[in-house]
């Protein structure tokens, strides 16, 4: 089965990447596999507390993956799957590409700030030639309508 990955974080963007992949995953018969990374820099601290940071932040991202999670099911009739992966952002997109043959395409949410499509987009679209892998940039701004209607 060939599988969506999309990327799940605070950026408002994220939601219309969760949308796209869901709703392909959905039309093509694949599936969905969300991708929460946790950066390393949020745990130098102390060992017993840096545990405890680590812990909080994956309590964080399963209740914020579940809304999508819930959406998707109900909605859309697929079943994602949830990993999360601690380390630099981009490093660990790449290396979760790698690690998961099933992974047929990656979904990043584009921003649409005056600063630009946002770090992740920028740095993957850099790299996307060694990805094996295409990369599709949803904007973050394309209607729920809009969104249906090219999936």
């Amino acid at each position: 089965m060939r599988k969506f990955l999309v990327v799940l974080d605070e950026s408002r963007e994220c939601l219309n990447a969760m949308r796209f992949a869901a709703m392909r995953a959905a039309h093509t018969g694949g599936g969905v596999e969300v991708l929460a990374v946790i950066p390393p820099e949020e745990f130098n601290h102390w060992i017993g507390v840096g545990d405890i940071m680590r812990e909080e932040a994956r309590e964080r991202i399963q209740v914020h993956y579940e809304v999508f999670a819930k959406w998707m099911r109900d909605k859309q009739g697929v079943e994602p799957e949830l990993v999360i992966r601690e380390g630099v952002p981009v490093t660990e997109i790449m290396a979760q590409v790698h690690d998961d043959p099933e992974i047929g395409v990656l979904v990043l949410g584009a921003g649409t700030d005056k600063k630009g499509p946002g770090p992740l987009v920028t740095q993957l679209s850099k790299n996307s030639g060694s990805l094996p892998i295409p990369i599709t940039i949803v904007p973050g701004d394309l209607s729920k309508e809009r969104l249906e209607a090219i999936t």
